[in-house]
């Protein structure tokens, strides 16, 4: 199986907090979109918070995102996986993105949100070790993922949880 490849981050670099996702999963592949399945409720939360919905054009939904410092990648540059299921990315194929470039070019991230446990998972084991000390003094929360395949998470408790980035923007910003 052929290795599949990330996207680029979204980024602005007044970016406050970042959004982590493992790997884009088959439709976003398919489609070069962040969080491309219709049932992901990623842009529904993002909507919700700052007017960056599925209902807008792509490139309007990112630029919401920049205008409100949220910056959003994958943890994974490339990996070999089956399917669309963090379950099945083969770990020892990750090759990380580089996060010390983009802490570099973002310098006021400070908390680092992760869409889903596999995102956290690999974020730790796989980037945090190569960061300099510096760029490790970060805040991170892990929230549910939005994909569909979590289905033992109710929809409203998904958002309620994501509420979390409102809340640390409005903390990062005012200690700006």
């Amino acid at each position: 199986m052929n290795p599949i490849e990330s996207f680029a981050a979204v980024a602005a670099d007044d970016a406050v907090v970042l959004i982590l996702g493992s790997m884009p999963g088959v439709e976003s592949l398919r489609q070069q979109q962040y969080y491309a399945h219709p049932k992901n409720l990623f842009w529904d939360v993002m909507g919700e918070m700052f007017g960056a919905g599925r209902d807008l054009a792509y490139a309007e939904r990112l630029e919401g995102l920049k205008k409100n410092k949220v910056a959003l990648w994958d943890v994974a540059h490339r990996c070999v996986r089956r399917g669309s299921l963090d379950a099945s990315i083969e770990t020892a194929t990750v090759v990380p993105n580089d996060f010390v470039a983009l802490f570099w070019d973002c310098p006021h991230i400070r908390h680092v949100f992760f869409n889903g446990q596999k995102a956290a998972d690999l974020y730790r084991q796989l980037v945090v070790p190569a960061l300099p000390e510096d760029m490790q003094q970060l805040e991170y929360t892990t929230l549910p993922s939005t994909s569909p395949a979590n289905a033992s998470i109710p929809a409203a408790i998904k958002h309620q949880r994501w509420q979390a980035i409102k809340q640390a923007l409005d903390t990062g910003l005012a200690d700006s």
